[in-house]
């Protein structure tokens, strides 16, 4: 053979950098957002009784259904709407690329589709998007992080995306954007022929819901994950809509996507959401405590959040990651991803005991 089988690998592709994570062996780990508390022993062994007693030989059956119609309840659905599961969020952003990828028509009426979400956001956005042949138009927000409302609106009407992305709050700047910028997009969107996809990955944590909103509008779906809501390693997502929209996007969704393993914690967890409730209060506290005391540190710029993380301004951004780290405190360095984030860094709030550990690794890392 003549050919190298590296060249059968699109070119695009080569030239895409791994999603990367963090090494976080005997490390404190704040990096990526995870609930930090484990189950209650009795529930880790009432759960291990349920999970052993599953029939792994079989295929996932109508239990996935319990489980959509359980979810549907959890989060007050509307009516009218359906819920379709990814395995994670990650797997329904990339089903909506493959299911919106529509091609330009040869009379040029119609462009081809593309994605636009403001930057800087979750990655996987843009990712899916390269990976199915979509154009993304990243919007810049302001130097605050809030919503560019006349930036955005003239970046639909030129581009006509397709799927338009917003994260409510937003990662990584963790913030909660303007209700009425945002009604303005959603409607500039319908009127354009798109859909818009809010993001509520970090809904456990955040003041506000777009659920009690959602049914006003039929181009306008909501996703969320149990990742923060304490169930990471499960990987579990899940996108609600219209009947008829949802349909037509779970045509793309691989055949049992969901395992019965991630399928029987899910809905262990769903019957037991006062002890992840209890999970969630106790971490908002700690932004609280966190955000208090993050902004006593000299030289430390402290952004507000309505999620699990907090976004800070340091004077040497990799200094400072470094010096934690060889602290064993994991954290995210995310001054590269974007201009707006030059010497930012993403904490995770933690235990009491690791929020405490942060901190005085921080303090003597600046």
């Amino acid at each position: 053979m003549t050919t190298q089988p590296r060249q059968l690998i699109r070119q695009d592709v080569q030239s895409m950098h791994a999603y990367a994570v963090q090494d976080a062996t005997g490390m404190v780990k704040l990096d990526a957002m995870e609930n930090p508390h484990r189950l209650p022993e009795a529930l880790q062994a009432e759960l291990g009784q349920r999970l052993g007693a599953l029939a792994l030989n079989r295929y996932p059956g109508e239990r996935v259904n319990d489980l959509r119609h359980a979810l549907a309840t959890y989060a007050a659905m509307p009516e009218g709407f359906d819920i379709m599961l990814g395995n994670g969020s990650d797997e329904l952003i990339s089903m909506l690329a493959l299911a919106c990828d529509v091609p330009a028509s040869a009379d040029g009426q119609v462009g081809a589709a593309s994605v636009l979400a403001p930057v800087p956001g979750f990655v996987m956005y843009a990712m899916s998007a390269q990976l199915q042949g979509l154009t993304f138009h990243g919007v810049p927000l302001t130097a605050d992080f809030e919503l560019d409302e006349a930036a955005m609106l003239q970046a639909i009407a030129e581009h006509r995306p397709a799927i338009t992305y917003l994260a409510y709050p937003n990662n990584p700047t963790a913030n909660l954007w303007n209700d009425a910028v945002i009604e303005k997009i959603i409607q500039a969107v319908g009127e354009q022929g798109g859909l818009v996809v809010m993001d509520e990955a970090y809904q456990p944590f955040s003041s506000k819901s777009y659920i009690d909103r959602l049914a006003r509008h039929s181009h306008v779906l909501l996703m969320r994950t149990l990742s923060k809501f304490g169930l990471a390693g499960v990987r579990l997502g899940y996108m609600m809509g219209p009947k008829a929209l949802i349909a037509e996007i779970d045509k793309v969704r691989p055949p049992y996507n969901i395992s019965v393993l991630n399928c029987e914690c899910a809905l262990f967890a769903l019957e037991h959401t006062d002890v992840f409730a209890a999970q969630a209060q106790a971490l908002r506290s700690q932004r609280g405590f966190l955000l208090e005391a993050l902004t006593r540190l000299p030289g430390v710029q402290v952004f507000p959040s309505d999620a699990n993380m907090i976004l800070v301004r340091v004077p040497d951004a990799q200094k400072t990651f470094e010096g934690l780290k060889a602290r064993q405190v994991l954290i995210k360095n995310v001054s590269k991803m974007h201009p707006l984030l030059a010497n930012c860094l993403r904490l995770t709030v933690g235990t009491v005991a690791e929020n405490q550990q942060m901190l005085a690794a921080l303090e003597a890392s600046l």
